[in-house]
């Protein structure tokens, strides 16, 4: 099986990107242009997705995925053997979907405002007290010395969480106030699936 992500440089594409390369799934990258709504080929990106934003994964036979924790669940039960999610049906992937859908809803579009150009100043300090809020909660999940968020094994949700600690910069929010995430944010972006994904999105240097 081979796929196509259509992705933006360390937007939240970035998740599903890392997830791919972690299962060693075949796959090609196409970069959108947000402004213009062009892909890096000249495509219509509108007519790939109607919604017009990435990620989008287009499959081999023609199925398109546009929601990232879809995405991002059907690529750990490609590769089971990959553990990046526990299987189906279990209490722990319960968990794991609770968590996907509390990063998604919660912290990813609380992260939203910052990035238009016209939300008012003081809307995005109320979104920056949000985040705050649960990044309060997610440091002290991490906060009983387990590496990543359900424990010591990575998972999808790390990827995510991962991606939108990256988010932290730009909007100059100060990743320092939550020690255990930025500990984290670390040990993820160490490994070698993460730092093929970043270095093909053009976010990091590509290695000598």
């Amino acid at each position: 099986m081979s796929m196509k992500l259509y992705y933006g440089p360390g937007a939240c594409s970035l998740a599903p990107h890392i997830i791919m390369r972690e299962i060693g799934v075949d796959f090609v990258l196409e970069k959108v242009d947000g402004k213009t709504k062009t892909t890096e080929t000249g495509a219509d990106f509108w007519a790939v997705n109607p919604k017009g934003y990435v990620p989008v994964i287009k499959l081999d036979d023609g199925e398109v995925l546009t929601e990232g924790v879809v995405m991002q669940q059907y690529l750990a039960d490609l590769k089971p053997e990959a553990k990046l999610a526990p299987a189906r049906g279990t209490k722990e992937r319960r968990k794991l979907e609770e968590l996907l859908v509390f990063l998604s809803t919660e912290v990813h579009k609380s992260f939203s405002p910052l990035f238009g150009a016209a939300t008012p100043e003081d809307y995005k300090t109320i979104a920056k007290d949000k985040i705050a809020t649960r990044f309060d909660l997610l440091e002290k999940q991490l906060s009983d010395g387990r590496k990543f968020l359900t424990g010591d094994t990575f998972t999808i949700a790390d990827a995510y969480l991962f991606t939108l600690s990256n988010w932290t910069k730009p909007t100059g929010i100060d990743l320092k106030r939550w020690p255990n995430i930025a500990a984290f944010a670390g040990r993820v972006a160490a490994r070698p699936a993460v730092q093929a994904a970043l270095q093909a999105e053009g976010l990091i240097p590509k290695a000598a």
